[in-house]
């Protein structure tokens, strides 16, 4: 990673007057700016990480001795100046249930001088620490380890679906699936700054949770869907499962990232629903039916939760749209964005243009999508442009090597070009190229494993509407359902798990956080975009990449990977997988990491942490630390209030490995660094196994929360 992208990154040079593409390497051993650990002219002083650093101020024997010895910590470090406090934690009243459990996105919506809604994504359930945590947190007492004892002799999984209605088995799963999804969802907190300028909870009318279950019990509570897919749903005939509700929608989950709208609405983006109902679909869009993923607990993996409840799979792994000022107002899920593992959710609407919608797909070998209204913005803040999202065009990247590409459409009239499994062969990788399964009567993909095979199945089928029958929106809805495999079927490149979109003000351009570069049964990079900083095919470390483009008509683009993460003495800026994007008013870009918990290629930067990469002043260009997590945790969800006074952050997951941290208990490490002068050392490390946070009390569970973070004197959360 050079200087020269980073500043391209920040808008303070353009793509053009940097290289093309791929980023370059980075110096293995940059110079220290002096005085950069305590003041140095920096916005704050940087939290220490376990890793060598270009601006920790350090000579190279100094950072051998300075390193050579790291306890890290579980609590949320901050710099010396600024306090957190805590607005939520899981199992605090919010609503007509509670605060839910692994918070992700959030989103701040001023309502008038000192008054404030947030609203807060619950992801997915953490089993151990969420089994240990349920009677403090939620006051309940759940069947766990009887059920577990009963499921032993059925390799831990049952078919609800098929059990009577007096079976007690029945009775047990739908109590612990019926808590885990009433734990997932969406809710909307009230918030309300005191005197001294700090953000507390304040409960009022506004109060909302919308969770995995809303309108099984009463209908009125249950979601929406607009778009094409609707028809999908409404279909009286169809290849697969019916689950009687027409357009109807039994609650929401998996809510990872998400955006907000100028009129003020958040949209919250469905991510990995496939651990829940079945993700595969026919060629009509309609879903396999439920009893194709049982119900699963074994004391470690608690999966299946969709069976019990007879959900329909094709019906999750969309956006949401919520009105947190509307209460009464269901949810809506927009079909027309397309169904796939959503994470990154970018909004930009412009008076006289189309609303243009940026969202990816969080898998190995996902992709980047583009939705292109039918309609036309005639004002950014009009509420009425949520009907915008109900009809136009979802566009799918192709990037090419040189730093351009382009957007395909995912119309039935679109022509099929997937990625030869020949294209991976010159990088030594072996990937073959996952379609829809060529007999159209079965659910789900196959795999291609050569060109010969690829060849012959485009001469089988040669548009998207060769592969999926119908007429109108019944047609476009179905591929909408099935949005991935139609993605690789037209040939959209194979991203490097795509977590965030964020519109950077400044430019209008999209910065985009690729989590890592990595490969599993369904998938793989390419590694002719995704490549590290000395084009190695894999890269588990991440980038971050702006897209220009000139308006939503336009169906090319510019592409520069300007920031990668990794290791400094490898090319990296000293942080790892790169998750969720911020940016502020000043034009820093603020990022939050999401590293995997326990054993991985990114054990050695430790806890997940939050960056900031200055605009202006002596750090331009350089990336610093403001904050590292807890134990086995991530930080999520990065925003401001209005005045940029407080930052907003989500503690998710803590404790997710060992759940809770008793008597002060660590594990010893040996960790291989590099100096600034190119020489190896060791590092001894001893790490917290489990946590506490936020009690900090040994044996307490950990329990995810959110804290809002200011000065300790108050005023601009940076100078």
């Amino acid at each position: 990673m050079n200087r020269r992208s980073l500043l391209v990154l920040l808008g303070l040079a353009t793509a053009g007057s940097a290289q093309a593409g791929r980023a370059r390497p980075g110096r293995a051993s940059p110079s220290p700016i002096r005085g950069s650990g305590r003041s140095g002219g920096l916005p704050f002083q940087p939290v220490p990480t376990p890793l060598p650093l270009p601006l920790d101020g350090l000579s190279a024997a100094e950072q051998r001795r300075h390193y050579g010895q790291v306890r890290l910590e579980d609590r949320l470090v901050l710099p010396a100046g600024y306090r957190a406090d805590l607005l939520a934690v899981w199992g605090d009243p919010l609503g007509d249930g509670s605060f839910g459990y692994n918070n992700d996105h959030l989103a701040y919506l001023a309502l008038a001088p000192g008054q404030a809604l947030l609203t807060v994504n619950f992801e997915y359930i953490s089993p151990l620490p969420w089994a240990e945590g349920l009677g403090e947190a939620r006051g309940l007492s759940l069947p766990l380890e009887q059920l577990q004892a009963a499921l032993a002799d059925r390799n831990s999984r049952v078919d609800a679906t098929a059990l009577a209605s007096g079976d007690p088995l029945l009775a047990m799963v739908k109590e612990v699936a019926g808590a885990a999804l009433e734990d997932l969802g969406i809710g909307v907190a009230g918030l309300e700054q005191g005197p001294e300028g700090r953000w507390r909870r304040q409960p009022g009318r506004f109060d909302r949770r919308i969770s995995g279950l809303s309108g099984l019990q009463d209908p009125a509570q249950a979601l929406r869907a607009s778009g094409p897919a609707a028809a999908v749903f409404r279909a009286e005939r169809r290849l697969g499962y019916d689950d009687g509700l027409g357009e109807r929608i039994i609650g929401t989950f998996a809510n990872c990232a998400g955006g907000t709208t100028p009129w003020g609405t958040v949209l919250s983006a469905e991510e990995n629903i496939q651990t829940q109902v079945c993700e595969a679909v026919y060629a009509d869009g309609s879903s396999l039916d439920p009893s194709e993923l049982p119900f699963h607990w074994d004391g470690r993996r608690l999966r299946g939760l969709g069976n019990p409840f007879a959900l329909a799979g094709n019906k999750y792994g969309w956006i949401v749209e919520v009105d947190p000022r509307r209460p009464q107002r269901p949810a809506v899920k927009h079909t027309a964005l397309g169904r796939c593992r959503h994470e990154a959710v970018a909004v930009k609407a412009e008076a006289g243009q189309p609303l243009v919608l940026y969202s990816g797909c969080d898998r190995h070998g996902g992709h980047l999508y583009r939705f292109v209204s039918a309609g036309r913005v005639r004002d950014p803040l009009d509420p009425a442009n949520s009907a915008l999202f109900s009809a136009g065009r979802l566009e799918v990247a192709q990037f090419g090597a040189g730093g351009q590409g382009r957007w395909i459409p995912l119309l039935p009239s679109t022509a099929l070009a997937p990625q030869l499994p020949s294209h991976y062969q010159r990088w030594g990788l072996s990937q073959a190229t996952r379609l829809p399964d060529p007999d159209r009567r079965q659910p789900g993909a196959v795999d291609l494993s050569s060109d010969a095979e690829v060849k012959r199945y485009r001469e089988q089928f040669s548009t998207l509407a060769s592969l999926y029958p119908g007429t109108e929106d019944a047609q476009l809805g179905a591929i909408l359902i099935d949005a991935h495999l139609a993605a690789n079927a037209v040939g959209a490149t194979a991203a490097a798990r795509p977590e965030d979109t964020v519109i950077d003000p400044a430019t209008g351009d999209l910065l985009i956080a690729f989590t890592a570069g990595g490969a599993d049964r369904e998938g793989r990079a390419d590694p002719a975009i995704f490549s590290g900083p000395a084009g190695e095919p894999t890269w588990p470390h991440g980038w971050v990449m702006r897209l220009s483009e000139s308006t939503a008509s336009a169906g090319g683009f510019r592409w520069q990977m300007v920031a990668v993460g990794g290791l400094p003495w490898q090319g990296g800026m000293g942080f790892a997988n790169p998750d969720n994007l911020e940016v502020d008013g000043a034009g820093n870009i603020w990022v939050v990491t999401d590293r995997s918990s326990g054993a991985s290629p990114a054990e050695a930067f430790g806890n997940n942490s939050c960056w900031v990469l200055p605009r202006r002043g002596p750090a331009r260009g350089e990336a610093l630390c403001f904050a590292t997590g807890p134990m086995e945790c991530e930080l999520t969800g990065p925003c401001f209030d209005s005045a940029e006074h407080t930052l907003f952050l989500a503690v998710q997951h803590p404790g997710e490995v060992h759940g809770s941290r008793r008597a002060q208990e660590v594990s010893r490490h040996t960790t291989a660094l590099v100096a600034r002068d190119g020489a190896g050392f060791e590092q001894e490390r001893w790490v917290p196994t489990g946590s506490n946070w936020p009690s900090g009390v040994p044996g307490r569970v950990p329990r995810p929360g959110i804290v809002a973070i200011s000065r300790q004197t108050g005023g601009p959360l940076l100078p």
